[in-house]
């Protein structure tokens, strides 16, 4: 219905039309017209009147919506139509409440990253700025050279941090570019342990691979490895010395299933539901956390590292997220746990079919 006046048009339209209709009908049934007529006329008024009535109130609930109120249940509408349009309205408010709630949280969850963010570069380029003077004022050749390849650990650091902190971004984006093709997972695997090869063997933990060659799955090689190689770090910083950490590729059915196993000390009930969240470390320094695996020096197999320097984990906590991002940006899940005889258990899953 639309205003007033438009109702009082329409009902002088039908008051013509009845006359017409009266003036046209035989005269033993004009009175009988006309009282058909006055009174088609008058449920017409009755019903119209109601209608706008109804749309009225709607519109005034959608307006204290729109001007920040938080009501979501509108009047209850017995007319079909009115009825219908009443439980749309609802369902469209209550998804905006939805919306405008999962926005906020969202904002909250950056401006907290950026925070994270900010004081995670600070730390390097705090200690980078406290070096450059003593470096310059060193006189003895290797303590200078002791320092600009700590120096360099640092730069490394922000360097990495950066570059992960964008791989996310375009992950959650959508602006990743994956590839969608049948990939050896027994491949996948040696690309991703290839660069731990020296840190390995200066933590002296051991590496056993049992992989299935057969094994294929469909994603992205360069992806899958990265992601893998995150979680192996992981594994190996939490692996003490004389300890193994060992990758499993499984394929049956239902998905081929990469699986990344190590002795360490597990990972602390508390820290589990969160171990894939940015930034986020352990509560108790004694227990495993969600620490990133990236070394001080940025290793990449280990070049120019001093094996103290190696054993020195110095964790941005987003290694995991960024694995996490990798493989669910190809269709894939990822799962932490932890083994019964001890030791944590990361498992990727690619499944054969998504129903």
């Amino acid at each position: 219905m639309g205003s007033l006046s438009t109702l009082l048009r329409q009902a002088a339209v039908l008051t013509a039309l009845c006359a017409v209709l009266a003036w046209l009908a035989p005269t033993d049934a004009k009175l009988w017209v006309v009282a058909m007529g006055l009174v088609s006329l008058g449920l017409f008024c009755g019903i119209s009147l109601y209608r706008r009535r109804q749309i009225m109130r709607l519109a005034a609930e959608i307006d204290e919506v729109l001007h920040g109120g938080r009501r979501v249940g509108f009047s209850t509408c017995r007319e079909g139509d009115v009825a219908i349009l009443t439980s749309e309205l609802a369902k469209m408010v209550a998804r905006l409440g939805r919306t405008r709630d999962q926005l906020s949280h969202e904002r909250n969850a950056l401006a907290d990253a950026l925070a994270d963010v900010s004081h995670q570069i600070r730390t390097p380029l705090t200690a980078i700025g406290l070096m450059l003077p003593l470096i310059e004022r060193t006189d003895d050749g290797r303590e200078r050279r002791r320092s600009v390849r700590e120096l360099e650990g640092m730069l490394d650091q922000v360097s990495w941090l950066v570059t992960t902190l964008l791989k996310i971004a375009k992950v959650d984006a959508g602006a990743m570019h994956v590839e969608r093709r049948e990939v050896r997972a027994g491949e996948v695997v040696r690309r991703a342990v290839a660069p731990l090869a020296t840190a390995m063997d200066l933590r002296d933990v051991n590496l056993v691979l049992d992989l299935d060659e057969a094994a294929t799955f469909v994603g992205d090689a360069p992806w899958s490895a990265e992601a893998l190689e995150n979680i192996v770090k992981n594994c190996m910083e939490h692996t003490p010395a004389g300890g193994t950490v060992t990758v499993t590729v499984r394929e049956d059915a239902l998905a081929t299933t990469l699986a990344v196993n190590d002795t360490g000390p597990g990972i602390a009930a508390e820290d589990l539901p969160h171990i894939f969240e940015r930034f986020y470390r352990g509560r108790d320094e004694g227990t495993r956390g969600a620490e990133d695996s990236r070394s001080a020096n940025g290793l990449q197999g280990g070049e120019g590292a001093d094996a103290e320097d190696v054993r020195q984990p110095a964790g941005f906590g987003i290694g995991l997220s960024l694995a996490q991002a990798l493989v669910s940006a190809q269709g894939g899940t990822l799962r932490a746990a932890n083994n019964p005889e001890g030791g944590a258990r990361f498992e990727i899953a690619f499944p054969k079919l998504v129903v």
